[in-house]
This record gives structure tokens, sequence and C-alpha cells, in this order.
């Protein structure tokens, strides 16, 4: 089955509340527009401090100039550790100008994922918050490669390095050397291997991405966009371009907490994207949390299964906003499918509220036998495979990984079990590879059973995914002991939490005498998870 998306997308400039804009080939592109043309108007507001373009596009060029008296220049790679912070985009702007890449750390990992995937993406400065110093100075020794690190504070106070940092620097310009197939991020995707895979996502891509999932989404000039998901995450690096491409203000979270939320939308953010844990906890935290949020026009959700009790209880409190679902992967740089508005207030298709919707422009998507690689007809359940101008330029220092996913064509493999019905709609229903997705983060079973595998107890182990009615799905473990051994649940889940950053450890632990496996040996993890998913109208989104 092969189901084209609409025509090939163009610049979108149409949808700029400012007017035609010049059409963007990097991502700073359009910041240096509103600066040149909107100088004095408000760009970002993060914890107080507000900045306009000028201010902006001003910092972005002090951000490449100061980066590149550090020696960095084109298929360089800097490191960017911490929370939430408008340094991180700077960063990721100013280093793209130069040609060379951002590769942003998720904060949350255990000293030794960050020594791995600090190493790993060869950068040569860090910049890293203040709060996750004393991390990077327990493993200083292991970045043999880091040559300079810069300590950030999250509110700009006085000693700040890298204010200081920005402040010495001579603002710059492009490198002339610089193309748009340069990859600009790196972004850390646990892999199947237990190890993570460093996503290489050039200017095209990113660029790509956000013209094409502006479709449905026309900003007003007053609008402000909250930008809350984790810049680590695909979805929050990719959505703090949305408004900066359309010369809308946007209001920066440090973290997605609630007071942060109602702070921003007091402030004025009216669009936003987030996990449907966050939506979960607005509606569990009363009617003054509820009547807050009834200001968003938009609300876009993902990165994680939505439970249809929890949607139709939130699009039942908010009537007036959008609700637009969205499925995606870090390799096709953010968004691949979305179930737009009228899509979820569609009373002929109640159906359809459990798909991912129709893939954006520039999209392809086909449904594949993933034994015999042909396309399968509407309705059948294959690998989902997409096409685009968004897909990744491969895994960082990994060519043999990338090319099990890149395949001839210009396919991207996405290891998604799913179909396509008549009308184009895709529906997720499973996956090839063992990842769990728990409140937005995805999480590899084999990273943390190569752990449990460790404890002197354990003779097997598999790691599943179970619902949650807050985070969609949760880390189960399921283990079978070694004989005239015992340990507790307990036991084997602070054991995990030892080696490994606490979101991906198991929340449970089932004992069994063995493992169940099919003729060949493999463990049967669809047996293991039968039971917690009967009876549910949908198990992976």
């Amino acid at each position: 089955m092969n189901a084209t998306a609409a025509p090939e997308a163009v610049d979108a400039a149409t949808h700029t509340p400012f007017g035609a804009a010049p059409v963007a080939r990097f991502v700073d592109d359009r910041v240096a527009h509103w600066a040149a043309t909107r100088p004095d108007a408000e760009c970002l507001t993060y914890l107080g401090r507000t900045w306009t373009w000028r201010e902006w596009d001003d910092r972005v060029r002090r951000a490449a100039g100061g980066l590149q008296a550090l020696g960095i220049g084109r298929g360089d790679v800097v490191a960017f550790l911490d929370k939430n912070h408008p340094a991180c985009v700077e960063i990721s702007l100013g280093a793209g100008s130069l040609g060379a890449a951002n590769a942003i750390i998720n904060w949350r990992l255990a000293g030794d994922e960050i020594d791995y995937a600090v190493n790993d993406s060869g950068a040569r400065v860090l910049v890293v918050g203040t709060e996750l110093v004393p991390a990077i100075e327990r493993i200083r020794d292991r970045l043999t490669q880091v040559e300079t690190i810069i300590e950030v504070t999250p509110d700009g106070a006085e000693g700040d390095a890298y204010e200081a940092f920005l402040a010495a620097a001579t603002p710059v310009g492009r490198s002339a050397d610089v193309e748009p197939d340069d990859v600009c991020l790196v972004m850390y995707s646990s892999g199947t291997t237990g190890r993570p895979k460093g996503v290489m996502l050039t200017h095209t891509n990113m660029v790509e991405h956000t013209v094409c999932s502006h479709e449905g989404l026309t900003l007003d000039a007053d609008d402000k966009m909250m930008v809350a998901m984790p810049l680590f995450h695909v979805g929050g690096s990719s959505y703090v371009l949305l408004g900066m491409h359309d010369g809308v203000a946007s209001v920066m979270t440090r973290e997605p907490d609630g007071a942060s939320l109602a702070g921003a939308i007091l402030n004025g953010a009216n669009r936003t994207f987030l996990v449907p844990a966050v939506l979960a906890q607005v509606l569990q935290a009363g009617p003054d949390a509820v009547r807050l949020f009834g200001a968003l026009k938009t609300y876009t959700y993902g990165a994680s299964p939505m439970p249809l009790p929890l949607l139709r209880a939130a699009m039942e409190a908010w009537p007036d906003t959008d609700f637009v679902q969205v499925y995606g992967l870090t390799e096709v740089a953010g968004v691949a499918t979305h179930l737009m508005p009228e899509d979820h207030r569609d009373p002929d298709h109640p159906e359809r509220l459990v798909s991912a919707g129709r893939p954006i422009p520039g999209v392809e998507v086909r449904i594949v036998d993933p034994g015999t690689l042909e396309d399968l007809p509407v309705g059948e359940h294959g690998e989902i495979w997409l096409r685009s101008k968004q897909v990744m330029k491969g895994f960082l220092g990994k060519p043999e990984e990338t090319a099990q996913v890149l395949v001839d064509g210009g396919w991207f493999r996405t290891g998604d079990m799913g179909k396509v019905d008549d009308g184009g709609y895709v529906f997720v229903e499973d996956r090839l590879k063992d990842m769990i997705i728990s409140g937005g983060e995805n999480i590899y079973s084999p990273e943390i059973e190569r752990v449990l595998a460790e404890h002197p107890a354990v003779m097997e182990v598999a790691i599943i995914g179970v619902p949650d009615d807050r985070w969609g799905e949760s880390v189960k473990a399921v283990v079978a002991l070694k004989p005239d051994t015992s340990a507790t649940e307990d036991e084997l889940i602070a054991w995990c939490r030892e080696h490994l950053a606490h979101y991906k450890c198991p929340k449970s632990v089932d004992v069994l005498d063995l493992l169940p496996r099919n003729p060949t040996g493999k463990i049967l993890k669809r047996e293991l998870r039968a039971p917690y998913w009967e009876g549910r109208e949908r198990s992976v989104n």
C-alpha cells in the first residue's frame, strides 16, 4: 500500500501573520528576517526575561562568534545539557550557522549515560546548566574530547559564564561554506541495542518540518507559542521553530509543571504542544485549572498514547479548543502525520479518534510486510515506512544501523506496525522494536534488560510496557530468578536506579519461574503484554 501525501509543500510564507517572508533554507533564516523587519517586537519570554527579535538575533550571532573563537566550524559538534533554556536554542542556531551541530543531551540521564552521549557525539564544547554541573564534575575525566565547558544559570544571574561568553563574543554571520544538508542537530534516541543513537538532523530536515507541520495551523499576530516540551526531545526543538518561522512570540517554560504552564498562559501563551500526561494533570487539578487552560486556541498532543476517556473528557472540558494529535519520530524531525481538529469532533467517524491522522504535506506513507518487504493493501497490518525531506541524514557514527532503517528510494523504516484505512488515516497499532513510550519519553527494553541482567539473582528478564492512565505506558520488568536466590521488587527497582535515569526504571516487577519462549528460544513479549492490554481500545500511539 502506497499512500502519497498532499503535493510537496512549499515555504509557509502565507502562514505568517506579518506578510510574506523569504524562503527559509537554514534554521536561523527567519530569525534574521524578523530582526530586520520587526526588530523591537517581542520574540521570546523565559523566567521573567523577554527578548526582542533584534536582541535574540544578536545573541544567536554572538553564540556563533563565541563558538567560532573556540575553534568550532563546519562538521564539529557542541553539546548542551540543561533543562529548557533559551541558550539551548541559541547554541543550536549559532552552531548551525557555522555548519556545526548541537547535540542536546537529556538532562534526566544518569551519569554514565551522559558520559556515553557526550563522548559519542564528539562534542568539543559543552554548555551545562548550573544544576547539572555536579553530575559533569563527577565524570569530567571521562569526557576526553570536551575542550571547553560553559556553565549557564537559569536566570542569567551575575557571574553567569554563558552570559559572559556571549558578551565577550564578536557577532558573526553564517559561514560561506555552510550547506542546507549540513547537520545542525543531534538528538539522542535510545536504540534497540541498548545504547543511545545520535539522530543527525539537517537544516533541510528541520526547515521542511517547520513548513509542513504548519498545515492547519494559521497563527495570528497576537498569538504566543508555549514551548514547554523538553528541548532534548524533538517535540521541543522542532516546536520552538514554529513561532520563530512566523515571527510570533514564544513563552518558554523551564519544565512542564503546572505552575509554569499556568504562568505561560497568564503571560498570553495560547498555542501549545504537550504530552497527554500533562492534560490528565490539568483535568485533575480542579475547575480553576480547567478554566485557565480553556484559553488555549490549540492543544497539540502526541509522543505517547492518549487514553480515549481522557481525550473525550478534555474535548468536553474545552469545547472551543482545537485538538491536534501528532505522530512522528526523532528520525523524521518530529511530526509525520496529524489528526486535525475537525477529525476530533467528526460524529460520522468516531473510530478515527484512535488513528494518528493523515500524512502532513511532503510525507509519503507505505505499509509494508516486514518479512517480504512487499506493499500491503488498504486495511492490512504491516510496518509503517515514511519518505520525506524530513528524514534524518542517519545515525551518528553508525552506518550499519543507518542502513537498516534507510532503504532504497529514500524510505525510512519506522519499526512501527499499523495500517492505513480507505480515507488515508494511519493507525499505529504495535511496534517491531521494543520501545515503551511513557510520558513522551522513548524507553527501549534492551537498555533496561542489559542492566537488570547484571543483578546477581536474575536469570532472565523481559521489559514490557503496560497501560498507565497517567503516562500512557509504564515500564514493567518480568524476571525469572536463579535457583536458590531471592530478590524483592524494591531491590530490583533500586538496582536499576543506580545505573539508569529514574524514568527508565521499572515501576513494577513480576517474578515467574520461567519466561515464555517460542521454539527458537525468543522470549514471547507479546504473550507477557497480552493480559495487561486486553480490552483496551488502543495499545500504542
